[in-house]
């Protein structure tokens, strides 16, 4: 940590880094939403001449190093286990921040940013972003979903500036809490669907003939409807794809595992990176995402970026992409999700194709995520980026 440290400091002959963020495992090779986020956000930032530091965890890799100009990944310890893991990080983390002094601290999410008021009584500029209501999880109880709430608190009440991710979730925060909430999405890159399918044909898949949902095995994802759903689907070759893992050991992900090998047709894959899950999204015949929580979901527009036709709960984020109609269901209807996959397989890709997307599209792109967050840290810190 030290050695990646010094570096930072001298990074691109600057003493002391435009940004630090922190509040994601790792960049690269991690399931979730923050991390996806925080990896889109950084190439764009670095490509405008920000110095930045990210804060990994090093159980989960990125063990110190660089990408791009002047983006460098500091590691630090924190007990594994989900309860612990980001309190202890964000508050060793903040300790570093008083010693570097960054320009700007950007937190991710609303567990780290219990840290915010002791950022801000050391005189620190902070910026946080609000990626979902983590506290109406199913995995959390009453203690961990208070404590995420404080943190949310905490956010609206002590950061310069305040970034949410979803349009309707930024209006009910600015609501609650009387404090602005700049509205900045998620975004996507275009995807060329590949020709390859060379990985699905290690689980014994067929272009256009399976059903993927891609995420962390965790209760709001709701793997165990769409198994359901699934199996309710009249016989035929159609199997369902699971892509994804569990980083903890829990009853949840048994329960999907053992369900998933009683339902006929039904894959597990585990967790899917690069070229291989590039190719699971390129034929996917449906990709559906029947979650109860979402912030804004990247996997859902991942697969519109590759042209494949979805399904989606009708959810506030998922709603917020402004699908049409058809392509949403009721959450936790199982009758209605296995009805709106049969008509999804049935209309196949060429209805709803990459042009059929585009437009709404427009909306996230990582260019816009990343030069709107620019003009965020601008109005926190007018230094930002001048090397001064």
């Amino acid at each position: 940590m030290t050695d990646v440290g010094d570096r930072a400091l001298t990074s691109s002959g600057r003493k002391k880094a435009d940004v630090l963020m922190f509040g994601l495992r790792s960049i690269g090779n991690g399931q979730g939403g923050v991390e996806a986020h925080v990896d889109n956000l950084v190439q764009e930032l670095d490509g405008l001449g920000l110095s930045i530091l990210v804060a990994t965890r090093s159980r989960f890799a990125n063990q110190g190093g660089g990408r791009g100009k002047s983006t460098l990944f500091v590691p630090f310890w924190a007990p594994l286990g989900q309860n612990w893991e980001a309190v202890v990080h964000s508050v060793l983390v903040s300790i570093f921040a008083l010693v570097q002094r960054p320009r700007i601290v950007h937190v991710h999410a609303i567990g780290p940013s219990l840290v915010v008021p002791f950022l801000r009584l050391a005189g620190l500029k902070v910026v946080t972003t609000h990626h979902g209501e983590d506290y109406n999880r199913e995995k959390w109880g009453i203690i961990a979903a208070a404590a995420l709430r404080l943190g949310e608190w905490c956010q609206a009440m002590f950061a310069n500036a305040r970034i949410c991710v979803s349009s309707s979730l930024a209006k009910r925060l600015e609501n609650r809490y009387g404090r602005h909430f700049e509205y900045i999405p998620n975004g996507v890159r275009p995807h060329s669907p590949s020709a390859q399918a060379t990985e699905l044909e290690r689980f014994g898949l067929v272009p256009g003939e399976y059903v993927l949902t891609v995420s962390r095995l965790v209760p709001e994802k709701r793997h165990l409807d769409l198994i359901e759903a699934f199996s309710k689907l009249p016989p035929s070759r159609v199997r369902l794809a699971l892509v994804g893992g569990s980083d903890h050991a829990s009853s949840y992900a048994d329960a999907v595992l053992a369900r998933a090998r009683q339902v006929s047709n039904v894959i597990m894959t585990g967790v899917l990176t690069g070229e291989a899950l590039h190719q699971f999204y390129s034929h996917a015949g449906v990709f559906a995402l029947p979650s109860s929580h979402e912030g804004l979901p990247i996997a859902l527009l991942e697969a519109m970026s590759f042209g494949r036709n979805v399904i989606a709960s009708a959810i506030a984020a998922n709603l917020d992409v402004g699908l049409p109609a058809q392509n949403y269901h009721k959450v936790g209807d199982i009758a209605d999700l296995s009805r709106k996959l049969a008509e999804a397989l049935a209309d196949g890709d060429a209805i709803k194709n990459g042009r059929d997307w585009a437009e709404l599209l427009k909306m996230f792109n990582w260019p816009e995520v990343g030069r709107k967050t620019f003009s965020v840290y601008k109005s926190v810190n007018p230094s930002i980026g001048t090397g001064i």
